[in-house]
């Protein structure tokens, strides 16, 4: 069995960002198949290395080579040169470092940024905070958990993303998202 090369402990798990998932092995020379988050497919062989959680630790890797196969794609690691070793791997998470992630202007975000903001309606009302967001096919949706006593009753409200209509800021710095939005829905 090779030595796992840059076994690199990450004590934080936010520390890194989840872009895809391996499939099962493709051939016997340590190939494995990759289902990819990102927006443009080919995109998460654009960030190296990449990170796989094993028993708790983050150990590093780097993509050797990779192509197209069929509708998906497939890839092979470095130091994985059998088939047995590749198999290990599948149904693993595929992580990566944000700092390798490109800077976006002031008014872009990364939808995890988003995660924990508290949603602030233009007239002061609390909604609570976004814990996920939902793509529906004609725009996306901010998952706002609601607080506990929350005046009008909801445990959750479905807020969509659509900017000048009804998000009308997000600050990163406080934390918050502006929205012009009925607390009553």
């Amino acid at each position: 069995m090779s030595s796992m090369k840059g076994k690199d402990t990450m004590s934080n798990q936010d520390e890194r960002i989840v872009v895809g998932k391996f499939g099962s092995t493709y051939g016997i020379r340590g190939w494995l198949k990759v289902f990819t988050y990102t927006d443009n497919p080919e995109s998460i062989f654009d960030y190296s290395p990449w990170y796989i959680n094993q028993k708790g630790e983050w150990v590093e890797y780097k993509v050797e080579s990779w192509k197209r196969h069929n509708k998906g794609m497939v890839c092979k690691l470095e130091g994985l040169e059998v088939r047995e070793e590749a198999h290990l791997l599948t149904n693993f998470e595929i992580a990566i470092d944000p700092a390798v992630l490109p800077e976006l202007s002031e008014d872009e975000f990364y939808w995890r940024e988003l995660f924990g903001m508290k949603v602030v309606t233009t007239k002061g009302y609390d909604l609570g905070e976004v814990t996920d967001i939902m793509e529906t096919g004609s725009n996306d949706v901010l998952v706002v958990k609601a607080n506990l006593k929350d005046a009008f009753g909801q445990k959750e409200r479905l807020v969509p993303y659509l900017e000048e209509q009804v998000i009308k800021k997000v600050d990163r710095e406080a934390q918050r998202i502006e929205v012009d939005w009925d607390p009553g829905f």
